[in-house]
């Protein structure tokens, strides 16, 4: 009886503690930014949990995890990335992940069918401005005559994509920051609450010359400038507490 009993304690405990992981699993959503290069189809993978993913055209994935789980992301044009989740990635409703464009040396060129382009032909020079979504979207806008330009004018189309680039550049400044520095950092070098990280890392990419220094990956620039920010932003706190 006593061994019935305590056999039943034991499932009981197991159910408890898989319910109890089970409740803490989200769906985390994202958004894959890359500089210039295609963001379809990356794999995302938990490796946690052993729980595949891929992003759509446009960079946006959908993984379930918990707190702790390590995601892991990889395709052939791009440097592989590894990302643990914290509890603040969960409390947002998407994350932004940057990947690096992956340097390929190559010693042999090959020419064939695949590789020939505008560019190759003559048709277009070389060098021209690749332009994000957002920036497509204005120029399309913006490009036509006649009563399609007068539309959009109306409708106010145009301010609204232009808006739509200065949030797409502000989240690409905010992926890099996220790469750059680890939360330890904030909290143990720049004295940031951890509350008040991400308002700080808003706070940085709204600053012009901060700015700057991130687009154009100057990391010395950019940790000499970062530590002045954080005294400001430290007093600006310190203020609103009083």
């Amino acid at each position: 009886m006593k061994i019935k009993i305590t056999l039943q304690l034991i499932v009981f405990f197991f159910v408890q503690v898989f319910f109890a992981q089970a409740g803490s699993i989200k769906e985390l959503r994202g958004k894959i930014i890359a500089d210039s290069v295609a963001v379809d189809r990356i794999t995302i993978e938990n490796v946690t949990t052993d729980k595949t993913a891929f992003s759509d055209a446009n960079g946006f994935f959908t993984i379930a995890v918990r707190e702790g789980d390590v995601l892991v992301f990889t395709a052939v044009n791009l440097e592989g990335l590894r990302k643990k989740i914290d509890k603040q990635d969960l409390l947002q409703e998407s994350i932004t992940v940057l990947m690096m464009p992956k340097s390929i040396i190559l010693k042999e060129v090959i020419i064939s069918e695949s590789s020939i382009t505008a560019e190759s032909l003559g048709i277009i020079p070389y060098g021209q401005k690749k332009y994000t979504p957002a920036e497509r979207k204005l120029y399309t806008a913006t490009s036509g005559n006649g009563i399609d330009g007068l539309l959009n004018a109306i409708s106010g189309r145009k301010a609204m994509l232009k808006k739509e680039i200065i949030v797409e550049k502000k989240e690409q400044l905010l992926a890099r920051i996220e790469v750059l520095f680890e939360d330890k950092y904030y909290i143990e070098t720049l004295k940031i609450p951890n509350d008040y990280i991400r308002g700080f890392q808003y706070y940085c990419i709204d600053d012009a010359g901060f700015a700057n220094a991130l687009r154009a990956k100057n990391k010395t620039l950019t940790m000499f400038l970062i530590v002045k920010l954080a005294e400001n932003y430290n007093e600006i706190i310190a203020g609103e507490n009083k």
